[in-house]
């Protein structure tokens, strides 16, 4: 399917204030990124890079005063998500040298603490793809989603005390489900066609037989209509703007997807 992806963002700036954004999503093998368009109004001089993960990110100042944000992206991306029941567990020593940070503890997914829930969790399930679909499943039947219940991100350890959060929230959680079993899991924030209520969205991938699969405790069902923007250990790695200095918070944050055609 052909998506029409944008995001807004508005702030009032008091002082000069340096920002970090990730708002261009990248082609890859799951989303092929067709038109672009990418709005700073006042102009200011914006320099991109790579970061660690392979993700893009735009460095600026913000003068002071109104300043804000527009992005769109055509993207053409899969109608549904590859499923892969049996999909086998992949040996530490034959990972990926590229997928071993997934592996480890992180600010947001403390993986050392969930050992023993994870056994019981994905008891009697054969070891891989298999144990973390029993991950997704007992998310989204215990943990409560409910948009709009945390302003900051949670870790793992507060959401299993909770109960309940928000998409990124459960993904911390199954993330560090994942890692405690040494499967590699990793963070995901981009948007999803359909999501309700709309805005930006989190999800998880998890590495089993040989390659990233994507799980959804929010959005279980196998449709497609996912456009990643980035990719890391936990919130700490993908946020869509990072700003240094005196606190600044939006006037207007929106995120949007439509349907274009069928390409």
């Amino acid at each position: 399917m052909l998506l029409y992806t944008s995001c807004d963002l508005s702030f009032e700036i008091i002082t000069p204030t340096p920002f970090i954004l990730m708002l261009r999503p990248k082609s890859n093998s799951e989303q092929w990124i067709s038109r672009e368009h990418y709005e700073i109004s006042p102009s200011v001089p914006a320099f991109e890079y790579t970061d660690r993960y392979g993700n893009l990110c735009q460095r600026l100042v913000a003068p002071a005063g109104a300043f804000s944000i527009h992005t769109g992206t055509e993207v053409s991306v899969t109608d549904s998500l590859d499923k892969a029941p049996g999909a086998p567990f992949v040996e530490v020593q034959n990972l990926p040298n590229a997928v071993l940070d997934y592996l480890l503890p992180s600010r947001f997914c403390e993986s050392d603490r969930f050992w023993q829930m994870a056994t019981e969790i994905t008891a009697g399930q054969a070891l891989g793809y298999d144990q973390v679909f029993a991950i997704e499943q007992w998310l989204a039947n215990r943990i409560s989603y409910i948009p709009g219940s945390s302003d900051v991100p949670v870790s793992a350890i507060e959401v299993n005390q909770r109960q309940t959060g928000v998409c990124r929230d459960l993904s911390h959680l199954g993330i560090a489900l994942c890692r405690s079993l040494s499967i590699p899991a990793r963070l995901v924030v981009g948007y999803r066609y359909k999501l309700e209520p709309m805005d930006m969205h989190a999800w998880f991938e998890a590495y089993v037989g040989d390659r990233w699969y994507t799980f959804d405790a929010v959005q279980s069902a196998s449709k497609g209509g996912y456009v990643a923007v980035g990719f890391g250990r936990d919130a700490a790695d993908v946020a869509i703007y990072n700003q240094f200095g005196p606190a600044v918070y939006p006037l207007e944050q929106r995120a949007d997807v439509k349907r274009l055609r069928t390409p």
